[in-house]
């Protein structure tokens, strides 16, 4: 779990203003195989940085190549202190509507690995294990109960844990999906880290319509160390920050979308049904995120189409702001 003595640092510098620890990551600076469509093909992506290799029908070696050919020092350039690992859609029921199921725990290992290696490369920060929601993004309607949903999470987490220091449940859009990922993902030793999804139209509920006050009673029960408010409009989520729990360490990470599409809605949808912002340059985006820190967020990132120089810039500001940015975080 987060240790007592940084918690406690979190919220004390919350009243310090301009002062303020601040842990940033890069979620999705670098995107391994499970972006899929048609059977088999695996695209391996750097975040926003332009650089993409399709490959269709190869083994796990060329995609662990390709990553070399990249920037495995990207995080440590853009300022981010966790990699997390592109685990988010490696689910068996993802996985089989491919018809590739049987690829479930190879696909998991190399996507942590490579994780694994750009903190390495890094020489310091921290590895998060990402697990999205069952059947398909923003459609709570489609996924099981939560207790059904538990042992799915519990799978990946036993697979996960030896990688990984953290957990992080991302894109819960209904308080269902949320137990359920929190109650599947305990694992001794290890930190959880929920995001939830919020309405891009209002920012004050979740995608499933339930208000974000009922978030905190219904996690009690559950071993949650941070809540987070993600892949959403930067604008519904400044909505949400103040009203996100505030027992634990809160956060906040969006994307770079206009909208999300019924087509990418449905189960198999891919990013080729989303069309990114032309109005979220690195400032603009920034800009957002030093409002999230002024409602209380003290771990901030980026999501989908948020990319290194945006997480870089973000850092610059943090720094011209007079803010502290943790190096390493107290798990």
């Amino acid at each position: 779990m987060i240790g007592r003595r940084f918690h406690k640092i979190l919220n004390r510098v919350l009243v310090q203003k301009g002062n303020m620890l601040i842990a940033i990551f890069g979620l999705h600076l670098f995107d391994i195989g499970t972006r899929m469509r048609n059977i088999a093909r695996t695209v391996v992506r750097m975040g926003n940085a332009g650089m993409e290799i399709s490959m269709y029908q190869i083994g796990f070696r060329q995609i662990t190549d390709a990553f070399h050919c990249l920037h495995p020092d990207i995080p440590k350039r853009a300022g981010a202190i966790i990699a997390t690992s592109n685990t988010y859609a490696i689910h068996r029921d993802r996985l089989r509507y491919q018809g590739i199921e049987d690829r479930f725990r190879a696909l998991h290992e190399t996507a942590l690995g490579l994780a694994c290696q750009s903190r390495d490369a890094f020489g310091a920060g921290h590895v998060a294990g990402s697990m999205g929601p069952l059947v398909a993004s923003y459609r709570p309607d489609l996924a099981p109960p939560a207790e059904e949903a538990a042992d799915a999470y519990a799978e990946i987490a036993q697979i996960q844990a030896p990688f990984v220091d953290l957990f992080i449940l991302e894109t819960m859009a209904s308080i269902d999906q949320a137990v359920g990922a929190a109650m599947g993902a305990g694992v001794p030793n290890k930190p959880i880290w929920l995001a939830v999804s919020v309405d891009d139209k209002d920012g004050t509920r979740l995608r499933s319509g339930e208000p974000l006050s009922e978030l905190a009673d219904a996690l009690a029960p559950y071993p949650v160390q941070a809540i987070l408010a993600n892949c959403s409009l930067p604008e519904a989520i400044t909505t949400a920050v103040p009203l996100l729990p505030h027992h634990v360490p809160t956060g906040a990470y969006a994307n770079g979308f206009t909208e999300i599409t019924e087509e990418f809605a449905q189960p198999g949808g891919i990013v080729d049904d989303l069309a990114p912002r032309a109005d979220l340059g690195v400032d603009a985006y920034a800009d957002h995120a030093l409002r999230w820190i002024e409602d209380g967020a003290t771990i901030v990132g980026g999501c989908c189409e948020i990319g290194p120089k945006h997480i870089q810039r973000l850092a610059r500001m943090l720094d011209h702001e007079g803010h502290e940015r943790t190096r390493e975080l107290t798990l």
